[in-house]
């Protein structure tokens, strides 16, 4: 059964210029060191940052919190040994997936060279 579902697109020039004016501030407190080692070696890594955090913006949206409660580095977004990216989660984010009874997250990001998207749709 689906329990929700969230969808999110993100300039991609807009989350470029948060990273040159705010620079480890704003990436280390929005990504994991996991998630800005993968953007960071990537030739299109603002579009991977932009991709992330699209993805955790759907996330928050499909599960109706917002961020109340819970931290931008509670969802982290890996990839399969195939490349298909999934979230890892933990701190109160987990908690609150075990409450709901969620039990599968799926995620999907794109991007061109302007915009990134991302889409989640949660499984009880």
């Amino acid at each position: 059964m689906i329990i929700g579902c969230g969808i999110d697109i993100v300039k991609i020039e807009r989350i470029e210029k948060i990273i040159n004016r705010w620079g480890k501030s704003f990436t280390g407190k929005i990504f994991t060191s996991t998630e800005i080692s993968y953007c960071s070696k990537k030739k299109a890594g603002v579009q991977s940052f932009a991709g992330r955090f699209a993805a955790k913006e759907a996330l928050l949206k499909a599960l109706g919190s917002g961020l109340r409660g819970v931290c931008w580095k509670d969802a982290e977004v890996t990839n399969n040994r195939f490349g298909q990216p999934r979230f890892k989660v933990g701190g109160k984010l987990k908690i609150m997936i075990r409450e709901k009874k969620i039990c599968k997250i799926f995620l999907t990001i794109s991007h061109t060279d302007e915009y990134a998207i991302a889409e989640v749709i949660l499984e009880g």
